[in-house]
């Protein structure tokens, strides 16, 4: 055979022969390779996770998963997985698919209005890595407490609700450290000034916050409210607040859960700490993570002379205030007949 005509007959062989492998990698790579109805959905790769791991976490989502496997294969994908949120749309390629599974997805983690740091914990490990044990360990470490000035019963008060963005599979401990950080940004020279202006610490200034929280949801009002507290804590006065002995309750039963529509007449004689029926001053710690809104009504508290407030039975959701116990007896007097009205026993 002609020399020649041999090298064109091998070159088209080599040629047939390449794009034929250029369609079947197109076919693996570049052609759509999800099997899910929704527009996108997230995968999440567990911190140590081996490539078989990956394998069986993305079968329900992927089509074929020989191309997957194909295309993972070749890009190193399965001798370098990692860990994290991953977002797959549908159908997407094989190609873009491992190209995702590179890309880490931020979490916005978001709480607020925890009545424990049990709750808490929860409420996080529901949207990062970390389970909720890891989490109240590293919050509660001892050497972290002290060097942050809190103990168990203030640690709560730590965190300032909001929005915060973090990777799914943060550690436990940067995750820990940059809530700290968020807390000494928010106790910025200026609030620190105003707390120090009442006599009171940033600590005392949230826990104190958390009572004027739970006390009212109207954010207009909260200022009101705290001025009653502070005109009774400097007049050393019982604060005697019912959501301190509502928070007793829970706390001594371990059920956070339970509803307490209304404090009785018995349940002002639990002998605990947060009663502050017959205990004097702050509680040992905030009976939740108040609102910002609450911690600034403390520091921005609004001056007067009333040092008595009972829930409205006018302006339900707000309250009538009182400068002295006689005009205070009038209201609680028609809040108390108008409960019994509505059959609220507990």
């Amino acid at each position: 055979m002609n020399p020649k005509r041999l090298v064109s007959l091998i070159s088209v062989a080599i040629l047939a022969v390449a794009t034929i492998f250029g369609v079947v990698v197109y076919l693996k790579a570049f052609t759509a390779n999800t099997q899910f109805n929704e527009e996108e959905v997230f995968v999440y790769i567990p911190t140590n996770s081996t490539y078989e791991d990956v394998k069986n976490i993305v079968k329900p989502y992927v089509a074929d998963l020989d191309k997957f496997a194909f295309v993972a294969e070749r890009r190193g994908y399965a001798s370098n997985v990692n860990p994290g949120k991953f977002l797959l749309t549908k159908g997407m390629n094989t190609f873009s698919i491992v190209s995702s599974l590179r890309h880490n997805v931020p979490v916005k983690l978001s709480f607020n209005n925890q009545e424990s740091l049990g709750k808490l914990v929860q409420r996080m490990s529901s949207q990062i890595e970390p389970d909720s044990l890891t989490l109240t360990e590293v919050f509660t470490d001892s050497t972290f407490m002290a060097e942050n000035g809190f103990n168990k019963e203030t640690v709560l008060g730590m965190f300032i609700p909001n929005t915060y963005e973090f990777y799914w599979n943060v550690s436990p401990t940067k995750f820990r450290d940059k809530l700290a950080k968020e807390y000494r940004k928010f106790w910025n020279e200026e609030r620190t000034a105003k707390a120090a202006t009442l006599g009171l610490t940033s600590q005392q200034v949230t826990t104190l916050a958390a009572i004027v929280h739970k006390e009212t949801a109207k954010v207009s009002e909260r200022p009101r409210v705290a001025g009653v507290y502070l005109n009774r804590l400097k007049q050393d006065m019982p604060l005697q607040a019912d959501p301190t002995v509502i928070f007793a309750m829970k706390k001594e039963s371990g059920d956070f859960d339970q509803v307490i529509k209304r404090v009785l007449f018995n349940d002002l004689r639990i002998n605990s700490p947060y009663n502050t029926y017959i205990h004097t001053g702050l509680p040992p710690g905030p009976i939740a993570m108040p609102d910002i809104s609450a911690i600034d009504a403390v520091l921005d508290a609004e001056k007067h002379d009333y040092i008595y407030f009972c829930a409205s039975v006018e302006k339900i959701g707000y309250h009538d205030f009182a400068s002295t116990y006689e005009a205070h007896q009038v209201n609680a007097k028609k809040y108390a007949e108008w409960v019994s009205k509505l059959g609220i026993n507990r």
